[in-house]
């Protein structure tokens, strides 16, 4: 039973920096795509950035040159570095690990940016 497990996200103020970690656990086999998503207190959930296997990165605009996405295969985790943070940033952040058949859901992390 493959679970992801999150880390990072916290309270920061607006211009401010976190650094968030999803590692996926039970599970020794890699995962093609690896990504972030968020949902804003009513708002659907939207992407945020994805990373394939290759190390093909995509992003939303609205993040482009703020936010960074990397893995670390050998750990089966990804992060998301998140700078220059806005008010508008707030949301519970989802990771979100894909193979070619099943797609795997963290628990969700708060990041909340004060203004």
């Amino acid at each position: 039973q493959v679970q992801l497990v999150e880390s990072g996200g916290g309270l920061v103020q607006a211009g401010g920096s976190l650094r968030l970690s999803c590692t996926a656990s039970g599970s020794s086999s890699s995962f093609v795509t690896m990504g972030w998503y968020r949902q804003a207190p009513g708002k659907q959930r939207e992407l945020v950035a994805t990373i394939t296997s290759g190390s093909v990165t995509n992003y939303t605009d609205s993040v482009k040159g703020r936010f960074t996405i990397s893995r670390d295969n050998a750990k089966n985790t990804v992060y998301l570095q998140m700078n220059s943070l806005k008010p508008e940033d707030t949301a519970v952040y989802y990771c979100n690990f894909r193979r070619i058949w099943t797609v795997y859901w963290g628990q969700g992390t708060q990041v909340t940016v004060s203004s």
